[in-house]
């Protein structure tokens, strides 16, 4: 379309230019004067064009009368090549296109990779598991471009990611019971039923440890195995001190790989045995005020005012009467005194008198609907209820 707009374009330039020269073109009569006044012919082309006289002898040159004007030739195709020539000092840089940068990969994939190198890094999931999870994660990045946020795709993403998630909730959630159990048995807390109780606790946390899809450190796991509740107490303070550290660690990094800090501990775990709540400041002792280590037999051990000291009670919401001493400005609703007290209710039956100076005591409606309603109001009464 474009270069047949040009074409007409050009077509209809030319048409109007070639009407316009047609004004100024030569006829043959004038081409005839213009050459015998050239070769001083005297007229004969003429007088022989108008059958005077015989057409004269050809002759080998002829002047015609004309020469070319090449200053006024020349002019424009100087133009021409002088802006040619200035085109050339026009800096023109080769427009070569550059390496394509990469497009941004879903931050799903970035965030669960991430998780997976720390994961390796602490050691805080087995090996086997962190290859399968890396395994689908590559099988998602070796997608084409276009496919990367395809419904399928995400869709594959989001199920992996929150099955990862899962997973490392639920391993951290063991650990944190196997942990807690640990720690009230060192303590010897309780009777035998409760010592049943917790062992039943730290065993079914092993078996949730060992048979889930993700598992805890393998060393840290085969410790646990071989660990005897039975005989804890034979055990030296330092390998269950470690141990608890190790349980304590797992659970927190495994809490960091989730987004959240690994808070969700118990605090007693590597606390020092101390059976008494403390008498205060956190200090072991003898049963006292101050706050305790908390468990399962006391309370949680929170201790009063942690937030600050407490502010004095304003009693909002109390109804008081404002005593004014001025109620010249006082204004119609304002409160002025409240009093407790009862309604004096009079329970006397009332009478009413009807024909002349007989009284007869009302009773219920008939008191209030027909005893004290004038003839016009109980017409417009029947004829509302008819």
């Amino acid at each position: 379309m474009l270069l047949a707009g040009v074409a007409g374009a050009l077509l209809i330039a030319s048409g109007i230019a070639f009407l316009r020269a047609m004004r100024k073109f030569e006829s043959k009569e004038e081409s005839l004067v213009r050459i015998e006044a050239a070769m001083r012919m005297r007229n004969s082309l003429s007088a022989a064009k108008a059958g005077i006289t015989p057409w004269p002898a050809p002759v080998s040159r002829v002047d015609v009368g004309l020469n070319w004007n090449w200053p006024r030739l020349l002019v424009p195709l100087l133009g021409a090549c002088a802006l040619l020539g200035a085109g050339l000092w026009i800096p023109v840089s080769v427009n070569t296109p550059g390496p394509a940068s990469p497009a941004d990969q879903p931050q799903a994939w970035k965030q669960l990779g991430n998780e997976l190198d720390l994961m390796a890094k602490e050691q805080l999931a087995d090996e086997k598991y962190l290859e399968e999870t890396r395994k689908r994660l590559e099988e998602l990045e070796a997608q084409e471009e276009d496919q990367w946020f395809s419904h399928s795709s995400l869709e594959a993403t989001d199920s992996l990611k929150k099955s990862h998630n899962a997973e490392a909730k639920r391993v951290e959630n063991e650990l944190g019971k196997a942990g807690n159990a640990l720690g009230q048995l060192e303590k010897n807390a309780g009777g035998q039923a409760e010592k049943d109780r917790l062992m039943e606790e730290f065993d079914q946390a092993l078996q949730g440890l060992r048979n889930g899809a993700m598992k805890p450190n393998p060393q840290l796991l085969e410790q646990l195995k071989n660990l005897d509740l039975n005989n804890l107490g034979d055990l030296p303070p330092e390998q269950l001190q470690q141990l608890k550290e190790n349980l304590q660690k797992n659970a927190q990094g495994l809490g960091k790989c989730q987004g959240g800090d690994g808070e969700n501990w118990d605090d007693e775990l590597l606390a020092d045995e101390n059976d008494g709540q403390g008498e205060g400041n956190g200090k072991p002792g003898k049963d006292g005020d101050g706050p305790g280590k908390g468990g399962i037999n006391r309370g949680p051990g929170h201790a009063p005012g942690v937030l600050g000291k407490e502010g004095e009670k304003l009693g909002t919401g109390n109804m008081e009467a404002l005593k004014a001493q001025d109620l010249s400005h006082a204004a119609p609703g304002d409160l002025l005194e409240l009093q407790d007290g009862e309604h004096q209710v009079d329970k006397s039956g009332s009478s009413i008198s009807e024909g002349g100076n007989t009284e007869a005591t009302g009773s219920g409606g008939d008191r209030v609907w027909k005893e004290s309603l004038d003839p016009d109001e109980q017409r417009v009464l029947k004829k509302f209820f008819e």
